[in-house]
């Protein structure tokens, strides 16, 4: 099969925190391990959220931390076209759907079912769920509305079982020493209809990682515990797209004092700022647990 491939896929919209460097580094140190190779790749699909200097500050913090990577970085704003075309063979599928949905609509959706969520606590949408306001949103769509695409999840579970059996919507998730632990049965009906296409973006986090990491030939994927649920929709796509299917890691998260995990949108204190106080890379390997 080859050299095992890790990547470690950093969004540029805030600068990275200790639990990036815990993910970076023991994607880092099992590629070396297991004598694999290591990418990097820039998520940045958010054009109105990227910034330049982070771009900057990621390469910056990671060479602090002692990662190499391989060259050239993907980046995956330069990528749309690929996204498209993905999202054109589901369409052709009959797998999409047009939704102008606004947060009025979620709002009032919300009231209707009870509030229903999914795995990241946000509404789960689904056609049936939102049977009353399909008329509306045919009205809006062709008054020149932007709307997502979201793939209907109903008509996706169905096909997949059809082209590969229940069998094939499952992942393998592996330890530290590389070696296959466990099975692991996926739900992605728990995630309802997915945002496949964004409103305001070709792609949505969902579809653009599930084609990087067969376009990169990732093998071993290397992530926090919050992405596991995301897996069911990522094997789903595998299987619809006729993707290979990668190996997975979810490993611990770092958190504060009251078990929140730590995240960009609260400003918890990043890499940069660590350093400039003085820190050095082996006590971040302290503060994250790793010896």
């Amino acid at each position: 099969m080859g050299r095992p491939v890790f990547r470690f896929a950093p969004s540029p919209n805030g600068e990275l925190h200790l639990g990036h460097a815990l993910s970076a580094l023991i994607g880092f140190e099992m590629a070396r391990r297991l004598g694999g190779r290591f990418l990097l790749r820039i998520e940045d699909i958010d054009l109105a959220r990227t910034r330049s200097e982070y771009v900057d500050a990621i390469f910056e913090d990671l060479a602090w931390l002692g990662l190499e990577w391989e060259e050239p970085v993907l980046r995956q704003s330069e990528h749309f076209a690929d996204y498209q075309t993905a999202a054109d063979r589901l369409q052709s599928l009959g797998l999409l759907y047009p939704c102008p949905m606004t947060r009025a609509d979620l709002a009032a959706l919300a009231t209707a079912q009870h509030g229903v969520v999914d795995p990241d606590g946000a509404l789960r949408v689904s056609r049936r769920s939102a049977f009353h306001f399909q008329e509306e949103w045919a009205r809006r769509i062709e008054r020149g509305e932007p709307y997502a695409l979201r793939l209907d999840m109903e008509r996706a579970l169905a096909l997949a079982r059809e082209m590969a059996g229940d069998a094939a919507l499952t992942f393998t998730e592996f330890g530290l020493d590389g070696r296959a632990v466990r099975q692991v049965r996926t739900q992605p009906e728990r995630w309802g209809d997915v945002v496949i296409v964004r409103k305001d973006i070709p792609a949505s986090y969902h579809l653009a990682v599930v084609i990087d990491d067969a376009r990169q030939g990732v093998s071993h994927v290397t992530r926090g515990l919050d992405l596991l649920a995301a897996t069911d929709v990522h094997r789903l796509l595998q299987v619809l797209l006729g993707l290979p299917e990668p190996l997975y890691h979810h490993h611990r998260l770092i958190t504060d004092a009251n078990g929140r995990k730590l995240s960009k949108s609260a400003r918890d204190i990043s890499l940069r700022a660590l350093r400039a106080a003085g820190v050095t890379r082996q006590e971040i390997r302290r503060l994250i647990g790793l010896n």
